[in-house]
């Protein structure tokens, strides 16, 4: 059995092809660049978004019997599209636009009860205010859903989300797993018509698109995929994904904790035999932070990272927030801050000063999510583009005070989605005998004291408040 496995991401489009015992056989990547403009707008383009689908598993696909294809999805971002057509009626609004602030802030009386109904918060960073705002301001036609609606439709002509993508939008009742009648009176989009919301390892469809005529089923959001991927299946396994932002996920078994700690609660996954639900934790910008460094001059090339960074960064501290602040803060309209400037810093030291500054931020995330889970945290498993960087890792060891374990593939969001497929198509499977073991590829052990840490730490939340 060989599984063609989409991660379509924010920054790109991955393809692979993994065999039945896990081995990845072909690989295809589209490269997406978000449009960043002024007042909050990140927008893609639909069309991009699907071709990107199409070339690359149509690439990966090339030469080899697929069985099932499986689609990650990037979450939260929303756009309108003619349900008969197909066709786009607005850009995409990505999971980073910060438009809908406006929506969020007139219904701060709504927060507590969106809160308890949802696991979420209250912020343009989720589904509702994006879908209300895009409402009042591009279109009242066609429909407004997520882009792993359109994207299946595209592919299978079904009109469906998963159920893990349907938590991430404030418009799902976390417990019961269904649409709410009353938060999608609170949001104005009583009217609309919703996908229905399907199991991650349902049959959803079937698409020539890519080839032979192929079953689609394993549909998940990506963070979400990662956590599987990773093999966190037991409450308290926790892992953190660094990519366009870096996303810490932690198991938290059969209920949805309500965060006391500024965390959000969603479905980790649903399947035919069982579900879990996890806390997770956003920071905005990670790689687009070191992309930012790039457009500036400060670096040559995202992989010249390790060699740019300097020793240490010269008493320059960095709180990239770049596109806000997420958890625990929430605070959409933060901008990016960079302190202890002189005239000796060179680049290498701001380039040092932001990848401990991404680092600080999953270390506070972390003390977030002890509390609220009520245990320490003592190892952290990872995966993204980033943690080839080795100066990031050891810095996110060090402020963590825990081992840090690097997934061996640079694909576990698809690899994630994959094993969905393979149970979906395997359905006698037990979860985690769909899910592939793994080894680490690299161990990072912290090398600072913990005072030295608890130092850093000190003086990065105060830059943070002072954001």
């Amino acid at each position: 059995m060989a599984t063609l496995a989409i991660d379509q991401g924010t920054s790109g489009t991955t393809a692979l092809v993994v065999e039945d015992d896990g081995s990845v056989v072909s690989v295809a990547e589209r490269t997406l660049r978000p449009d960043y403009r002024a007042g909050g707008v990140v927008e893609q383009d639909p069309h991009e978004l699907l071709q990107s689908v199409l070339e690359a598993g149509r690439q990966a696909a090339r030469g080899h019997l697929i069985d099932v294809v499986s689609i990650a999805n990037q979450g939260e971002t929303v756009l309108a599209w003619d349900q008969e057509s197909g066709r786009p009626l607005s850009p995409a609004i990505v999971w980073q636009d910060s438009r809908a602030q406006s929506v969020c802030d007139r219904l701060i009386d709504s927060r507590d009860e969106v809160a308890e109904r949802t696991g979420l918060v209250l912020d343009p960073y989720f589904s509702a205010p994006k879908m209300t705002w895009l409402r009042e301001n591009i279109t009242r036609h066609g429909v407004v859903t997520t882009t792993d609606t359109w994207l299946l439709h595209a592919l299978t002509g079904a009109f469906v989300t998963d159920v893990t993508t349907a938590s991430r939008s404030l418009l799902m009742d976390v417990d019961q797993r269904c649409w709410d009648s009353e938060l999608l009176r609170t949001f104005g989009l009583s009217d609309e018509t919703l996908p229905r919301i399907v199991n991650c390892d349902e049959m959803v469809g079937v698409t020539t698109m890519l080839g032979d005529p192929v079953p689609v089923a394993g549909v998940i959001v990506d963070q979400q995929a990662a956590l599987l991927a990773e093999r966190c299946l037991g409450p308290g396994m926790v892992k953190c994904t660094y990519g366009t932002g870096a996303f810490l996920l932690a198991n938290t078994g059969d209920y949805a904790i309500r965060s006391t700690s500024g965390l959000t609660s969603s479905v980790a996954w649903v399947t035919k035999d069982e579900s879990a639900y996890c806390l997770d934790g956003q920071v905005f910008t990670a790689s687009s932070a070191v992309r930012w460094l790039v457009d500036v001059g400060l670096l040559s090339a995202a992989v010249d990272l390790d060699v740019a960074s300097a020793a240490d960064a010269d008493g320059v501290m960095a709180m990239p927030a770049l596109a806000g602040l997420g958890a625990p803060w929430w605070r959409s309209e933060a901008q990016a801050r960079l302190t202890g400037l002189h005239l000796g810093v060179q680049p290498g030291s701001i380039v040092r000063a932001v990848l401990e500054g991404i680092a600080a931020q999953v270390a506070v995330l972390c003390a977030a999510m002890s509390r609220d889970m009520q245990h320490p945290i003592d190892s952290l498993r990872v995966d993204g583009g980033l943690t080839r960087s080795r100066v990031l890792m050891q810095a996110q060891a060090d402020l963590l005070q825990v081992p840090v374990e690097v997934y061996p593939s640079a694909h576990a969001t698809a690899m994630g989605a994959a094993s969905l497929g393979r149970l979906a198509i395997h359905p006698e499977l037990p979860l985690n005998e769909a899910v592939w073991n793994w080894e680490p590829e690299a161990r990072f052990e912290p090398q600072w004291s913990r005072d030295r840490a608890d130092d850093m730490l000190g003086q990065w939340m105060a830059l943070a408040v002072a954001t």
